[in-house]
């Protein structure tokens, strides 16, 4: 009887305290994780399109001006203008509010698209009835649609001309 008892004691024991050194399902892992979204950090609480075809049908539909962002991952002068972009509080703010946004991290087949090159980091606007803006540019004249951190109030200026052009010409 007494043997009965301990190998009841000895499992119960062992049952417990294998419970215990299982890690809890629900605990949070604590290792930072980059958020894997359409923003890719150019502003992780804005709607992005997923395409440029998606992007123009929104464009039409909301009747807002799209902006197409086109960046590399690995490129430093995109990422600078990221940071600025993603932190400046008036661009988020206009950006959620009247545009439709886009960010690519390849070339489209629109030519209009690259007016003056393919190079990044290049900002484009195109109002809804599909006109690329190319009189919307940066600072630079051997780059037009190029900007830099130090431009980014240019930018929130070109894109408020965007949303005027939008209420006088269209």
């Amino acid at each position: 009887m007494q043997k009965g008892l301990l190998s009841v004691l000895l499992v119960l024991v062992a049952l417990f305290s294998g419970l215990e050194g299982k890690p809890d399902k629900t605990t949070v892992k604590k290792e930072k994780r980059i958020p894997q979204t359409l923003s890719r950090g150019w502003g992780d609480q804005l709607i992005w399109a997923q395409t440029y075809e998606e992007a123009l049908f929104w464009s039409r539909s909301k009747n807002k001006p799209l902006i197409v962002i086109f960046h590399l991952e690995d490129c430093p002068h995109s990422q600078a203008l990221k940071k600025a972009f993603a932190e400046d509080k008036d661009i988020q703010k206009l950006a959620d509010e009247e545009f439709v946004i886009l960010n690519l991290v390849y070339e489209t087949t629109d030519k209009h698209l690259s007016p003056d090159g393919q190079y990044v980091p290049r900002i484009l606007f195109v109002d809804p009835s599909m006109t690329v803006r190319a009189d919307i540019t940066g600072r630079y004249s051997n780059r037009m649609y190029a900007y830099e951190p130090a431009d980014i109030k240019l930018l929130l200026s070109n894109m408020q001309r965007a949303l005027k052009f939008l209420k006088t010409e269209l």
